[in-house]
């Protein structure tokens, strides 16, 4: 007798999104159409595009609500909240009653596959997450959490043990905490904790009441709202909640206990008959101590281009502001998460590219890694601190660029939209005479960030490879026009200075290698630079005081390892070198 084979059964490992409406029963009995039409709309434009780019996929629709499945928790929980908190914003001004508001639950493991459903018990748990939501919120289970903790821009509040409807054992509940996050609080009553990154941008006051100037002044406020959501792990307030506090004295700590985050930003534009003054300043919601402040005084002339330039200031300063923070709140933390880990690295990396902080930055980067192997940031910091090491203290500088090629690629293999890992990729292939490929993933790191001032300069050091060092100026102004203060304006003030030696401008070189030594003393390539300049216009004591200085942070530097460490063979760039070398023996720099 011929057995039957078993039928196979397909499993898999997913992340399973359930979701209803809040009170839809009701919605539909008071205005059957306008809610059927509401609802539709909101999963068109809203919740399918939120699922679609965090990589998941709509199972089913149950009348009410829908099934969504995704390959990772991480990316279940971060379509979730921003469809919640998108929904939030479309809704606010809706009447209560009529409002849409969706409840999610979360949950993780082995399902059941077939072509149009999900079956198991880790689907009912979602479901069953799901029904103990509040209207706007998102429950997630243990096992969604140990995924997510420390990786998402959200913080969840722990609702201890609950038993769920047909199912045997409890499940331990989180619940989102924040904007769109309905009402749920933790079984021990204390308010949810308060997002250590997270902030709303308050309207900017426009003072002098000039109407004609309001289009502008509200401009600032929303692209700065826009610009600091491209900020890693910083949860943003939409601005249509933050326009509910426009023309209203405010108290910024009640700001943050209302809308549950940890910084509030709030300012003033002021316009006299040609000048324009805008100030903010950066205030602890948690106890009202301001901690940074800003001011830009400039003339006026096209108010557009001014907006802009004012938005990328104050986004690119409030990033290196806000991780500096970030670094020092983590550094009390006896348990240290790997963002956290991630956060103490960048502190290090933000106070000068020396071997000292380099080494400091991937340690943290490292352990980083060690706690989650997934960590996007901390495989782009990793990679960052290569590319520097190599190239700029000539250390093992191949194996080094390999390296971090290898590990910037597999970090946009998770996250291909990233614009840090598109611009260090960017820097890799510029490294490694690539420089047109080079180029392009700069300028597709713009794409994705148009605030990113180190793509401008990193472009500027490719026109140097490229013996077009007559325009390598122009691209360096980009990037303080961006970022006047950068972390690494020591960097792109010495990228000119060689570029002005390819021209012959040693006089003007000096002048861009002195003020690279002042913004950042520990960058041993601008004493070099700074040698080699001053000994070809003729000034062999300073030279020789350049050259020393630039020995005393790296000793290992002389010329032979210097010319082997040319990245570019193009023949103006070549003869270029030729000249410095001829600077460095002049200043006294060994040759081996």
């Amino acid at each position: 007798m011929v057995q039957e084979r078993p039928v196979r059964v397909e499993r898999r490992l997913s992340a399973v999104l359930a979701a209803d409406t809040a009170g839809y029963s009701r919605l539909m009995h008071d205005n059957e159409e306008a809610t059927h039409a509401k609802l539709t709309s909101i999963l068109v434009n809203v919740v399918n595009p939120a699922i679609s780019e965090h990589g998941g996929r709509i199972v089913k629709y149950t009348g009410d609500g829908f099934l969504a499945e995704f390959p990772s928790a991480i990316g279940a929980v971060r379509a979730a909240t921003e469809f919640q908190g998108r929904t939030h914003d479309l809704t606010i001004d809706d009447p209560k009653e009529s409002r849409i508001c969706f409840r999610v639950g979360i949950n993780i493991g082995d399902v059941i596959v077939e072509a149009h459903d999900i079956f198991g018990d880790e689907v009912n748990i979602a479901a069953r997450l799901e029904g103990i939501a509040e209207p706007g919120g998102v429950c997630i289970s243990s096992s969604v959490y140990s995924h997510v903790h420390g990786k998402v821009a959200v913080e969840f509040a722990d609702l201890g043990d609950r038993s769920l409807k047909n199912i045997a054992r409890p499940v331990r509940v989180y619940a989102l905490c924040g904007k769109g996050s309905g009402s749920v609080a933790p079984a021990h009553h204390q308010s949810p904790s308060v997002p250590s990154r997270s902030i709303v941008v308050l309207p900017l006051v426009n003072l002098g009441g000039d109407t004609e100037q309001q289009y502008f002044v509200d401009g600032v406020t929303e692209n700065l709202t826009t610009d600091l959501s491209r900020i890693v792990g910083l949860f943003v307030i939409a601005r249509n909640t933050a326009f509910t506090f426009k023309d209203k004295a405010v108290d910024v700590r009640q700001v943050g206990r209302d809308l549950n985050v940890r910084y509030v930003l709030e300012g003033s534009v002021q316009r006299g008959d040609h000048r324009l003054r805008v100030n903010v300043q950066l205030v602890d919601a948690e106890n009202g101590v301001h901690l940074w402040a800003e001011r830009f005084d400039k003339s006026v002339s096209d108010l557009f281009d001014m907006q802009d330039e004012i938005v990328s200031r104050l986004a690119n300063q409030l990033q290196a502001q806000l991780t500096d923070e970030a670094a020092r709140q983590s550094q009390r933390s006896e348990l240290p998460n790997s963002m956290d880990l991630y956060f103490q690295g960048r502190a290090s990396w933000n106070k000068g590219w020396s071997p000292e902080y380099m080494a400091q930055a991937r340690t943290c980067f490292e352990k980083a890694l060690s706690l989650d192997s997934s960590n996007v940031e901390a495989m782009v910091g990793t990679a960052g601190v290569d590319v520097i090491v190599g190239a700029t203290f000539y250390n093992d500088t191949a194996a080094r660029l390999a390296a971090a090629e290898a590990t910037i690629l597999r970090a946009l293999s998770q996250a291909p939209k990233h614009a840090g890992a598109h611009l260090v990729l960017g820097d890799v292939l510029i490294l490694t005479k690539r420089v047109d490929q080079g180029i392009a993933e700069c300028e597709r790191a713009l794409t994705l960030n148009h605030n990113l001032a180190e793509a401008h300069g990193q472009i500027g050091l490719a026109k140097l490879f490229l013996g077009r060092g007559a325009e390598t100026e122009q691209h360096v102004n980009m990037a303080f026009r961006l970022s006047p203060r950068d972390t690494v304006a020591f960097w792109w003030l010495s990228i000119v200075g060689f570029a002005k030696l390819q021209i012959n401008g040693d006089g003007e070189a000096i002048g861009w290698f002195s003020r690279s030594i002042e913004t950042n003393r520990n960058y041993p390539t601008s004493h070099f630079g700074l040698a080699a300049s001053l000994a070809l216009s003729g000034a062999l004591e300073q030279a020789k005081i350049a050259a020393k200085a630039g020995l005393a942070l790296n000793p290992q530097f002389n010329i032979r390892r210097y010319s082997s460490s040319a990245l570019s063979d193009h023949p103006t760039y070549l003869a270029a070198r030729q000249r410095i070398y001829r600077g460095l023996r002049i200043a006294g720099i060994p040759e081996d």
